[in-house]
């Protein structure tokens, strides 16, 4: 007996050995599943292969078009295999295929009236790079793997004499499109080439682009052939369907043995068929058709990239969560430069970069501050700088920067500009390989100039930005209220860069304008609410409800989520709440959402109504922020405890329930990832000395490969001692082997390296960190009180005026003893004020004649000509010219002071010089939504006065205004910013003018 138990004790431990030898050896790709959460998944989260920010996302489809097509593993056919899964963008489906010919892919529910086939998931496999599965209606096993821009099939077919790849140009998608033109052609027995011009539907008709593709196999085909529309053509060289919205598609035909295995590669590109064709083979000519070499070197690809983290001592469970997450971060967006670096942009125009540095494609960075950007920056910090670039390139192309670049277009996407976060929050990480000017440039025009539709499809910059100015939110009648929340937001990331880059003007500016989320509190209700332009509060107020797009109201989400949405002044936001009422509020609201697990959407009669029915809804981005607010109110402990429960129980590891509610390319991912190592960034990262906040690591130890030619520590180690599904509650911490008793540190502490350990328990250890000053910086307590007055006190305006006003004063000082040296001439002809200033062009525009002068400085005040009127009148001037008065508004001065000084004026000149003829000519028009201290509605005042004292007093009114005015403002063809005459406009003033410097 006893032999016996040693021997199967020694069996045992061989077992266990050899098992754990097994899991020793588990890679970090060995994790990933891409099938998870594919039951309710966006058309760009799909189970297919690519690589990290692919062009070619090769996946199946089995859904009919519509929000959320694409692939669902609830549905037991596939129609085929398409190319492309960016946002908004789809095409390029293949589907092989043996028997009765069919060239409509049928329904899901009824796949047998088209070329859709069953199959079963026990023939399915997804992992990174690779994709296989049965179909079972024509016995074919499809395998796909992929490279950057290819896509390489392996398709095992049985004997048959009717085997075929059908591709189809036409397929169902996400957001759907149309096609305008599309042309297949036989370029040999085994290649053919096509292009489809096409147009993206729902929202997204902005994005028109080409889809050019090579596609070659390793057998001959017997024939091409196709169809457009219901009619088949055989054995063709072209097929077409001419210009048009047309079913289009081809077929090639084979026939096979059992087992014979038919190899596909597609290259494609948005530029042209000769770009498709340099991509295959860049990418694919060095494999020399081997499969599984492709397929090893892109799972090796995606292992390289996700063992920048490396995760130890936690469960399967949440290693599979962990990688499967983090790999879905870098799946959903996409690189759209050719291997080369060419690429279409905006204008539907080549354009040409270094191929090192690639141009990116992607849905809007809606509220990614919470998740990918913080993310990317830490742990691939290179592909951060890489955004950052690809953004100031469309800036260079298209003038603005994007909020989500769709196939190198303007989408308009979402709400606010948070793509600025993105950009200071790699900058204030010390990553910094881009042109800085550039990006501030970039950023600071989104926050100060009005958005609009452009010009080339989409809409760019801030829809309500100009009532947000006007009124310091933004009023119930012109769009949605949450937007104040946002554009306060990104005026503080502004802010911060203006900071960094000693741009102290700016800083102050966007620092008031951040705390602008204060004038839509209301302290009555004690939540932010919707607030009309006249001041006074929308009616009938409810924390829930009144969800909208662009309408008024919340953006995808409510009061309730929206009054914690102050994410670089969480503590000011305590200020105006009470700490009492913040966390209470805060802790029901956990409470009543846990049950539904953290997701509303479904609770709705539609998913949009429904985001707005929960206090925590995880599943969209208003409130992914809500775990770590306790950090701020001196409840760290409810951090741990509630981030433990959405990951727990909001993130899954079946197709059913990796994610509730909107994944949108990574976002929920991202959170999760950065959440697992127990690390947040409420501000985004965007402040000048950014921080980690902490929450409660699920691994016990988790080592961050930094990126020395960014972060020069070599590895940052979190080791969560103790850690489990019980034990999530820090105890206590350091950092570098020092006590760190709050719930935060700098993030110039991780990258230079060292470790962070926490003491785990299962009890809330509320002595740590609960104190009011180990509550993490935001805006009100990074200021004094004396510099936040100081600061809501600031004038911009009137700040700049006395600097102008200073500055005239020493030119006029200056220019002052010029004039008053230039000798008295007989018969003079002086002018006063015009904007034409300095000798030259005296001469150049009156033919050197020595008796027509400029007596006083061009833009002058009428209160400076006053002043120096003894040396216009000294010479007994023949006749005087006057036009003066912009600059008078500019200081502040009213339009009957201007006119009175005119005047004045007048009747100096009249009784010193009564033989002199005096011309009164109109003040010019400005462009005053830019000079806007010079408003045309006072400028026609002055007009309309000199008009009529020009008649009492029996003087010359030359009326310039008229032949420079255009839309109401200066002509911009006459001017060089709305205000001064350009060379042309000096030719239009002269002829004009001539004729009575002549009579």
């Amino acid at each position: 007996m006893d032999k016996l138990l040693t021997k199967l004790l020694l069996l045992l431990f061989v077992i266990s050995s050899s098992v754990s030898l097994s899991a020793q050896q588990k890679q970090p790709v060995d994790y990933v599943d891409p099938l998870i959460g594919s039951h309710d998944s966006r058309w760009i989260m799909f189970p297919g292969p690519t690589m990290p920010f692919g062009m070619v996302k090769l996946s199946p489809d089995n859904q009919e078009r519509g929000w959320k097509a694409g692939y669902d593993y609830a549905i037991n056919n596939i129609a085929g295999f398409s190319h492309l899964h960016s946002w908004t963008m789809a095409g390029l489906l293949t589907v092989p295929a043996n028997g009765e010919l069919k060239i409509k892919p049928g329904t899901e529910k009824d796949p047998d009236r088209g070329y859709r086939s069953h199959f079963r998931h026990e023939t399915e496999q997804a992992e990174p790079g690779y994709y296989s599965v049965v179909l079972d209606d024509y016995d074919v096993k499809a395998e796909l793997t992929t490279t950057m821009r290819t896509g390489f099939h392996r398709y095992t077919f049985p004997e048959s004499d009717s085997s075929r790849i059908l591709i189809d140009l036409l397929t169902p998608s996400e957001y759907n499109y149309e096609i305008g033109y599309t042309n297949i052609t036989k370029v040999s027995d085994n290649e053919i080439e096509g292009v489809s011009y096409q147009q993206s539907l729902r929202k997204a008709n902005y994005n028109e682009y080409v889809l050019n593709f090579v596609i070659r196999f390793n057998k001959p085909f017997k024939s091409m052939n196709g169809w457009v529309k219901e009619e088949i053509y055989r054995n063709v060289e072209q097929v077409s369907s001419g210009f048009g919205h047309k079913d289009v598609g081809t077929f090639l035909e084979f026939e096979t043995e059992e087992g014979e295995q038919i190899m596909m590669q597609t290259g494609i590109s948005l530029v042209s068929v000769e770009q498709a064709r340099l991509n295959l083979e860049t990418e694919l000519d060095h494999y020399d058709w081997d499969f599984e070499q492709v397929r090893a070197d892109n799972k090796q690809t995606w292992n390289d990239l996700l063992s920048v983290i490396e995760v130890e001592g936690g469960s399967e469970e949440n290693t599979t969560k962990f990688y499967t997450n983090l790999y879905r971060a870098y799946a959903g967006r996409t690189t759209w430069t050719d291997v080369n670096g060419k690429y279409m942009d905006m204008y539907e125009k080549v354009q040409q970069i270094d191929p090192d540095m690639p141009v990116y494609g992607s849905d809007g960075f809606w509220i990614t501050f919470w998740n990918l950007n913080q993310l990317w920056s830490l742990a691939t910090p290179d592909i951060a700088n890489n955004w950052v670039n690809s953004m100031l390139e469309i800036y260079d192309k298209g003038g603005w920067l994007p909020k989500g670049p769709t196939g190198i277009e303007y989408s308009g996407i979402m709400v606010a500009s948070h793509q600025i976060s993105l950009l200071t929050n790699a900058y204030h990480k010390g990553i910094r390989n881009y042109d800085v000017g550039k990006m501030y440039e970039a950023i600071h025009k989104l926050q100060t100039v009005p958005g609009h539709p452009y010009e080339a499809g989409g809409y760019v910059g801030n829809r309500n930005l100009e009532e947000y100015i006007a009124h310091g939110y933004v009023p119930d009648e012109d769009g949605p209220v949450s937007n104040t929340l946002e554009y306060a937001y990104d005026d503080w990331t502004v802010a911060q860069m203006a900071k960094a880059l000693g741009k102290e003007k700016d800083y102050k500016e966007f620092t008031k304008r951040a705390f602008n989320y204060k004038n839509v509190f209301d302290s009555e209700v004690g939540y932010m609410r919707r607030k009309y332009a006249n001041g006074d509060w929308v009616e009938n107020f409810s924390p829930f409800g009144d969800v909208t797009f662009l309408g008024s109201g919340w953006v995808e989400g409510n009061a309730w989520q929206f009054t914690y949405f102050v994410p670089h002044d969480v503590n000011g936001l305590i200020g105006l709440l009470g700490k009492d009422e913040f966390n209470d509020r805060l802790q029901k609201g956990f409470e009543e959402s846990a049950p539904h697990k953290f997701n509303s959407e479904h609770l709705g009669d539609n998913s949009l109504h429904g985001m707005g029915v929960l206090p925590i809804n995880h599943g969209n981005q208003p409130n992914m922020q809500a775990a770590y607010l306790f950090n701020y109110s001196g409840k760290p402990w409810l951090t741990q405890y509630w981030s433990r429960e959405i990951m727990d129980n909001y993130y899954g590891t079946t197709p059913e329930g990796g994610w509730l509610g909107d994944e949108d390319q990574g976002q929920m991912g991202a959170w999760f990832v950065m959440s697992a190592m127990g690390l947040f960034q409420m501000d985004g990262g965007a402040s000048v000395n950014p921080v980690y906040e902490l929450g409660s690591p699920l691994f016990e130890k988790i080592t961050i490969h930094l990126d020395e030619a960014y972060y020069p520590g070599g590895t940052f180690v979190i080791k969560a001692n103790g850690t489990s599904k019980e034990n999530r509650y820090i105890q206590s911490a350091k950092l570098d082997g020092k006590l760190l008793s709050k719930p935060w540190f700098y993030h110039k502490d991780l990258v230079d390296g060292g470790m962070l350990e926490l003491e785990m328990g299962p009890d809330p250890n509320t002595n740590w960190g609960s104190r009011a000053e180990d509550a993490p910086p935001s805006l009100s307590t990074t200021l004094t009180e004396a510099e936040i007055d100081s600061i809501m006190a600031y004038d911009r305006q009137a700040e700049e005026l006395a600097e102008w006003n200073r500055a005239v004063k020493a030119y006029y000082y200056h220019k002052k003893e010029h004039f008053e040296n230039l000798p008295n001439t007989p018969d003079e002809i002086l002018f006063l004020g015009d904007s034409i200033t300095d000798n030259a062009e005296w001469a150049e525009l009156f033919g050197n004649n020595p008796d027509i002068k400029n007596r006083g400085i061009g833009g002058d005040d009428t209160d400076g000509v006053l002043e120096r009127l003894g040396e216009v009148t000294e010479s007994q001037p023949d006749k005087v010219f006057i036009m003066i008065g912009t600059n008078d508004l500019a200081y502040g001065k009213s339009k009957e002071y201007v006119v009175d000084n005119y005047r004045k004026i007048l009747d100096r000149i009249m009784s010193d010089s009564p033989d002199t003829e005096i011309y009164l000519q109109s003040v010019l028009p400005v462009d005053d939504q830019v000079h806007f201290t010079r408003p045309n509605a006072d400028i026609e005042y002055i007009n309309g006065q000199l008009q009529s004292i020009s008649k009492e007093l029996g003087l010359i009114y030359i009326d310039l205004a008229s032949q420079f005015r255009k839309d109401g403002k200066m002509d911009p063809a006459y001017s060089i910013d709305g205000l001064h005459l350009n060379g042309e406009g000096y030719e239009v003033w002269k002829e004009e003018i001539l004729r009575y410097v002549e009579e």
